[in-house]
């Protein structure tokens, strides 16, 4: 890893591309609802909405590698370009500070996003004040604790960026949770727990020698392949059943042409659990669907409309 690291590379932003992408799914369905309630989308709010999330996700980034490095979990992890961590700091240690003031920050940022649109109408707090404290809570505890417990460890990235997100972008727009966004948002829940879970296979040594109980831990690797099956599984069927019983525009099921992907990286994640080099090419798929499948759900929700 170069020496000359930025002091930004603790936000890993090549990983942020992922709150755009599920943001742009909450965002296209709410302007689908207001557009059949015969009203329109409040463009400012959304795209403040959208970097409150981007901030969130800043936040939780640079204050997992802070306490990764902190830990000397850093020290010993297979990094790959999926997992691992950035590098950053254990290449520039003088980063940490820096890395621990960029969390802060941007959790800061995001906390005033939502305390904004509570203040701009107070009608909207029984609907996003209980996700504004999961989601403080979620990123405040997930290196410390959540990653001690594997079942929670393996939903909490899929809360964050499926019910979290995305019933929040319904609040701050809709002023409402909408029953269409709560089925929605299990289309990102599932993709990127799974996201998390395959990425967690190179680094299950190092998780174990700072205390983390991971699934692929807990069951081992080669038995995690059902867990992806299943979540794939909600996820794309959630999608269908939002469309089929709930009047989604059948556009939206343009998402469904990741399907073959995802069902070759469970493929992938069955025959080669223990080996890394033979994985990447399928963690690289993991991304590639978790990306995709939200955008073009969306484009063809809008276009569908």
């Amino acid at each position: 890893m170069p020496d000359k690291q930025p002091w930004w590379t603790p936000a890993r932003v090549p990983f942020l591309l992922l709150t755009p992408a599920c943001m742009a799914l909450g965002v296209a369905v709410c302007w689908w609802l207001s557009r059949a309630h015969a009203s329109s989308l409040a463009w400012p709010d959304a795209i403040l909405a959208v970097l409150g999330g981007l901030m969130a996700h800043v936040s939780v980034n640079a204050l997992n590698e802070y306490v990764d490095f902190k830990s000397g979990l850093d020290m010993h992890t297979q990094r790959t370009p999926f997992s691992g961590g950035s590098g950053a700091l254990p290449a520039r240690p003088e980063l940490a500070g820096s890395a621990l003031v960029m969390g802060l920050v941007a959790l800061a940022w995001a906390m005033c996003t939502g305390l904004y649109f509570l203040w701009r109408d107070l009608a909207v707090l029984p609907a996003l004040m209980p996700l504004g404290l999961i989601g403080l809570a979620l990123v405040v505890a997930y290196t410390p604790w959540v990653t001690r417990h594997p079942w929670l460890c393996l939903i909490a990235p899929g809360l964050g960026f499926g019910p979290l997100m995305l019933l929040g972008t319904s609040a701050v727009l809709l002023g409402r949770w909408a029953p269409e966004m709560v089925v929605m948002a299990l289309l990102p829940f599932g993709l990127v727990n799974n996201l998390l879970l395959l990425n967690q296979f190179p680094d299950v040594d190092a998780d174990r020698r700072v205390g983390r109980v991971t699934l692929p831990m807990l069951l081992g690797k080669a038995r995690c392949w059902p867990v992806l099956l299943a979540q794939y599984g909600l996820a794309y069927g959630a999608l269908v059943c939002a469309v089929l019983w709930m009047g989604v525009p059948r556009g939206a099921l343009l998402g469904l042409l990741t399907l073959p992907v995802a069902l070759n990286v469970v493929r992938g994640a069955s025959r080669h659990a223990d080996n890394t080099p033979a994985l990447l090419p399928f963690m690289g798929m993991n991304v590639a669907v978790n990306l995709l499948t939200p955008v073009l759900t969306a484009v063809g929700l809008v276009v569908g409309a």
